[in-house]
């Protein structure tokens, strides 16, 4: 057996197991432990104060249900046993009739003349016990059946003996199986009935709190879990998780303005910049300098979206999906050709509306289309299309997206290329439009030649 199947084996037998069935189990335990002290302390007191008589009237009947065996031959006989010589030597007068139902008898010592006709009718007793007079608190002998290692045996003779504690440990088994397992069973069905309410209703708070939890986003913040009907040894964890959810609502909040502030601040100086450069002669370092000057303005016009997007109160109007892809088109067609790419717009039809923020829309068209130029290879085709019920597909030839990267794409920051020119911001921005639209974003398949990005809006 390897090392990885032992480990797996003893993950499964030290699993963790619910809070309601430990409550149970440990319940239950305990509660036959009490029980059996009880029994054990109201024994312990009966005996010391005296309400257990010293004359104990199952002292040679606890010995002799203990030593009666069978010979070879089948017939009753006594193992010689230590407690069997002591109850000869603590009754000198010993004497007891034993008899099965087979008719096997066994006797010893002189049955006292009063009982010797009681002896001559056993097959006419089952079970009986013999007072010498009126008022007496002790018989002076009695008869019955019992279970025996020698099968079932009628046992008759004299009350005698003093009591021993050792009785009670001989009749333990029996005080276990008939009184304690019992009691103790049906506390167990109690507690197994009880508990999972009494859990059910102290975790009522709790399982609210578990469903705000599956609330907390990046985008749904402001979220706090309610300590109010909650558990008092589970609400400091609560309060623990509510403080460290503000701290975590503060550092994005500053994360967001330090974003904000230094897009703001870009613009201007990026502004000054470009126009300084494109007063410069026209030489090959002159365009370098305007595409990298192109780009950071893209950068701070990506923060500015954001903010855009997260403040977004004004309410969605019906436009045209046709017209604000072809827009997108003829504003990024020279960029393109410059490239050394073609350009093909395909709609399926003349109109196709759908509703929702058609500025923002307009960006996320313009974010693929300028990811398809950065990613396409410089050749080949760049393809716009549009089509029903509500969908745009900006599709290139490039090297497309290996398997490995298709999920982590749409993070915020995320690079394809970690030298590459842009921020990591332009997919993450069209993922955020679209969830804000109630659309969703799609890499196509792998089985075609370069990228091909869908956007799926809800239809109007």
């Amino acid at each position: 057996m390897t090392i990885q199947k032992i480990i797996r084996l003893l993950g499964r037998f030290f699993r963790p197991i619910s809070l309601k069935w430990r409550l149970v189990w440990r319940l239950v335990i305990l509660q036959v432990i009490l029980l059996t002290l009880l029994i054990g302390m109201i024994l312990g007191a009966l005996i010391v104060t005296g309400v257990i008589p010293e004359n104990y009237e199952g002292r040679a009947v606890d010995v002799l249900r203990k030593v009666v065996r069978r010979d070879d031959a089948g017939e009753l006989v006594l193992k010689n046993t230590a407690r069997l010589q002591d109850l000869r030597e603590e009754v000198p007068d010993l004497w007891f009739v034993l008899r099965d139902e087979q008719g096997h008898m066994l006797k010893e010592g002189t049955i006292p003349p009063e009982f010797t006709r009681m002896a001559a009718a056993l097959d006419h007793i089952d079970n009986a016990k013999l007072v010498w007079k009126k008022g007496s608190t002790l018989p002076a002998a009695t008869v019955q059946w019992y279970d025996t290692s020698a099968g079932k045996v009628q046992i008759f003779t004299g009350a005698q003996g003093r009591f021993r504690v050792s009785a009670l440990l001989d009749v333990t088994p029996e005080l276990f199986l008939e009184i304690i397992l019992p009691i103790g069973g049906v506390m167990a069905v109690a507690t197994l009935l009880v508990i999972p309410l009494v859990v059910r209703s102290a975790f009522r708070g709790l399982r609210q709190a578990a469903v705000l939890a599956e609330r907390i986003d990046i985008d749904e913040r402001g979220v706090r879990l309610p300590v109010e009907r909650i558990p008092s040894e589970i609400a400091p964890l609560v309060r623990a998780v509510n403080g460290a959810l503000d701290r975590l609502d503060k550092g994005y909040e500053r994360h967001k303005r330090f974003l904000i502030d230094a897009a703001h601040e870009l613009r201007t100086p990026v502004a000054i910049l470009n126009t300084r450069i494109t007063s410069l002669p026209a030489t090959p370092e002159r365009a370098r300098l305007l595409q990298d000057t192109a780009r950071l303005s893209t950068l701070t016009d990506q923060l500015l979206d954001i903010q855009r997007l997260g403040r977004q109160t004004q309410q969605f109007t019906r436009f045209d999906l046709v017209a604000v892809a072809r827009g997108v088109v003829v504003d990024l067609a020279p960029m393109a050709f410059a490239a050394g790419y073609e350009m093909s717009f395909e709609p399926a039809r003349g109109e196709l509306f759908a509703n929702g923020d058609r500025t923002a829309v307009e960006r996320a068209i313009t974010n693929l289309v300028q990811n398809a130029i950065e990613h396409g290879g410089n050749a080949g085709r760049i393809t716009i299309g549009v089509n029903s019920p509500a969908t745009i597909e900006v599709s290139d030839e490039g090297d497309g997206v290996p398997a490995a990267e298709r999920e982590k794409i749409f993070e915020p920051f995320y690079r394809l290329r970690p030298r590459g020119h842009g921020a990591g911001l332009g997919l993450n921005l069209v993922h955020e439009i679209m969830q804000i639209h109630g659309g969703r974003i799609e890499l196509a398949g792998s089985d075609r030649k370069g990228a091909c990005f869908r956007l799926v809006f809800a239809q109007a």
